[in-house]
């Protein structure tokens, strides 16, 4: 099994104390996983009103993964929901969608799962100074009040550190007709045959959301389960649920340029999306054409 590595690491003004951008980079271009370590103080960043200064030192796996423009990383936490610690999950139901780039800019979107009557109208809202936390910095909110707020900000965590782990294989690729470009489908087949896990990578997932600012970029995702069809030979699979919000650097949340779903990609190029508007919670189904490249597990 491969093992974790730090491959890049930040201090608490975001400034680089260790690795470098380009060596994350590097391993995530070649399907690795990605955790984020940080730190923080009960008192600073869950409760302030706590007489509890104890560092927390927290580790994030990070299953949606960015490749910008072949060299900016950034990750979403797809499957989160809030937790209010040290006992358990905050007030309400929603996803905690939190984005991470390789700069220490954060993100959160957090769609509702209640069924709360909405307060807010959607677009630009009034930037939260946080004046009793004064390390958290936020420097955009959008949509407070509907079922679907996002923010983007900075916490002045004690350290930022970039985990990867290569235990991945790439042994296909092909364009958006499904032209093989590297690699053989028979090899993808047999690692699935024999139980390897499977993740790709897909080329200009986000394209088109909310505008399309011109930004390349690939979204590695994990799959869950596979078929294969002997015959007429082609491969597809159930996606783990995935976050996509607007091609940019940094990457970040704004209003009506983000939502979540499901993917069904194929060996082909075609991928099937189902995915939910996060403001309604309505599912609209769609097909497009991608470049993909499939990874086995080491």
């Amino acid at each position: 099994m491969a093992e974790w590595k730090l491959a890049q690491e930040l201090d608490s003004r975001r400034e680089l104390i260790g690795g470098d951008s380009e060596r994350l980079a590097d391993a995530i271009r070649r399907g690795a996983d990605l955790r984020i370590g940080t730190a923080f103080r009960h008192n600073e960043h869950i409760d302030i009103t706590s007489s509890n200064n104890e560092i927390i030192q927290e580790v994030m796996d990070f299953r949606v993964v960015y490749l910008l423009e072949n060299r900016w990383v950034a990750g979403i936490q797809n499957l989160r929901m809030p937790v209010s610690l040290p006992d358990g999950f905050g007030p309400r139901a929603s996803m905690s969608f939190f984005l991470y780039n390789q700069d220490g800019m954060q993100g959160i979107a957090r769609p509702y799962l209640d069924g709360q009557k909405e307060s807010g109208k959607r677009g630009y809202s009034a930037v939260d100074l946080h004046s009793e936390m004064p390390k958290y910095h936020e420097y955009a909110s959008w949509d407070a009040g509907t079922n679907a707020p996002s923010s983007t900000f900075v916490y002045d965590f004690e350290y930022f550190r970039y985990f990867v782990r290569e235990s991945w294989e790439e042994v296909l690729s092909h364009d958006a007709a499904g032209n093989v470009t590297e690699g053989s489908l028979e090899k993808l087949a047999n690692g699935v045959n024999f139980g390897r896990e499977v993740k790709i990578a897909v080329q200009g997932l986000c394209d088109n959301l909310g505008g399309n600012e011109g930004v390349s970029h690939e979204v590695f995702l994990h799959l869950g389960a596979c078929y294969y069809y002997t015959e007429s030979r082609m491969l597809m699979a159930s996606a783990n649920p995935v976050v996509r919000s607007r091609a940019r650097i940094p990457l970040e949340y704004a209003s009506g340029e983000w939502d979540f779903g499901w993917i069904l990609p194929r060996t082909d190029g075609h991928v099937a999306y189902w995915m939910c508007d996060p403001y309604t919670l309505s599912f609209e189904k769609q097909t497009k054409k991608h470049a993909i490249r499939w990874f086995l597990s080491r």
